[in-house]
């Protein structure tokens, strides 16, 4: 897929395996996020969902996180 047509999705839509870079926060209070790691520019991938969807293990600057579905959902990423 060429640059320009890049998707960009929510961090929940993102399939296992899938990597993207973080794009935008679709809320205001993202400090925890940010703090964790998870700034715009920053690349992400998905390791796995829990069995019943949440939450969701990602990979983000080397190291393994845990967000909840509802966190995920507000987390623009450009699919890779």
């Amino acid at each position: 897929m060429s640059k320009s047509k890049r998707q960009t999705v929510l961090l929940s839509q993102m399939p296992v395996g899938q990597q993207g870079i973080v794009q935008d926060f679709v809320f205001d209070d993202c400090e925890r996020l940010e703090e964790m790691g998870m700034t715009p520019g920053e690349t992400v991938e998905v390791v796995r969902y829990a069995p019943l969807g949440d939450p969701i293990e990602i990979k983000v600057r080397g190291y393994f996180l845990s967000l909840r579905k509802q966190e995920a959902d507000r987390i623009k990423v450009k699919i890779l």
